[in-house]
């Protein structure tokens, strides 16, 4: 028998002239094998250089030492590497070290629910799920198979039905609106994206109620997430196409991206950022970090929140009840150019 490519378990059964079941008393001290059987079992696994399959061995004890994350928004997403978004490197990548410094490993995974996804990504031990949407059928699924799992923003249509960890979206429009209104705007727009989550829906309910309670009418627009910087000109034609409209001086958009192409759709046209409008963005792309000018964003602690994810990941992947579901720390302004006048 050729020896070099890994041998199976199947392999090692025929070599020893047992089967499949036996081979695996004998390598784990199970059963009722006689001491000379499981002798020759081992002595065969030596020399075939047989190493069992750790995910099997994994799920014959109830557990793999696997975390799965699954990242929601990359569904309507054209790429999962969108060009300037490290949001989302952030939260994987905190989450890496955070479950391996707890001696597990994280796997990204994409819905698996679907027909035909890997196996790998129906075995860990816990799942994590960023901004699910409405009636989610990743997180019916995961309820239905028993799966141990936790969501970064609730399923609108589910509120209280999953775990979740609160985003904070009215904390954070109380924050940026409240900022916008001291460096001088006066009639703020909003722009959301399109997809069905928490983040979209809260944010746009929690900016109505901040802007009804200063008496400003809701300027608002929705625009998909994927369209990304080449969003800016439909949303600068909305606001500023009709000369008899009343137009804004501030304009607050959820995506980084959407915030990079407003302002470069305005700067076209003459409209100076920051001396004639306010622009800022709550979730950050590196545009706004490099572009001129620089724009206000929002920082969401993503590491932070990663962290609390893996955290209650592994409470939950080792069968202990959660008793209240930590809050991570707020988010935080960091102000530049476009809304320092």
């Amino acid at each position: 028998m050729d020896f070099s490519a890994r041998a199976t378990i199947r392999d090692l059964a025929k070599a020893a002239g047992v089967s499949p079941t036996t081979v695996s008393h004998a390598l784990n001290g199970k059963g009722n094998v006689s001491e000379r059987t499981a002798e020759r079992v081992r002595r065969m696994a030596a020399e075939m250089n047989y190493r069992p399959s750790e995910i099997a061995r994994g799920l014959q004890q109830q557990r793999t030492g696997i975390l799965a994350l699954i990242i929601r928004p990359f569904r309507t997403l054209d790429t999962v590497l969108p060009n300037g978004v490290d949001y989302f490197l952030r939260v994987v990548g905190t989450a890496s070290l955070a479950a391996m410094e707890n001696n597990y490993t994280l796997m990204l995974v994409d819905d698996p629910s679907r027909p035909g996804v890997p196996f790998g990504a129906q075995a860990a031990d816990a799942y994590i799920v960023t901004e699910p949407y409405e009636n989610d059928p990743v997180l019916t699924y995961l309820s239905q198979k028993r799966k141990p799992f936790l969501t970064l923003g609730a399923d609108p249509a589910r509120k209280d039905a999953f775990i979740s960890i609160d985003e904070g979206s009215a904390r954070d429009v109380e924050l940026m609106l409240s900022h916008l209104t001291r460096a001088g705007a006066g009639r703020i727009a909003i722009v959301t994206g399109t997809d069905r989550n928490q983040w979209n829906l809260a944010t746009l309910e929690a900016a109505r109620a901040w802007l009804d309670t200063h008496g400003q009418e809701p300027l608002v627009m929705s625009v998909p997430e994927v369209e990304g910087e080449n969003a800016g000109e439909a949303i600068v034609d909305e606001f500023f196409g009709a000369a008899d409209r009343d137009r804004p001086d501030a304009i607050y958009c959820l995506t980084g991206r959407h915030a990079s192409g407003v302002v470069r759709a305005a700067l076209s046209r003459g409209i100076r950022v920051p001396q004639d409008l306010l622009v800022a963005a709550a979730s950050g792309s590196i545009q706004n970090r490099v572009e001129s000018p620089t724009i206000t964003t929002l920082d969401l602690k993503p590491e932070e929140i990663a962290r609390t994810a893996v955290e209650c990941a592994i409470e939950l992947a080792e069968g202990r009840p959660l008793q209240a579901v930590p809050a991570p720390p707020p988010a935080t302004l960091d102000i530049r150019e476009s809304t320092t006048r």
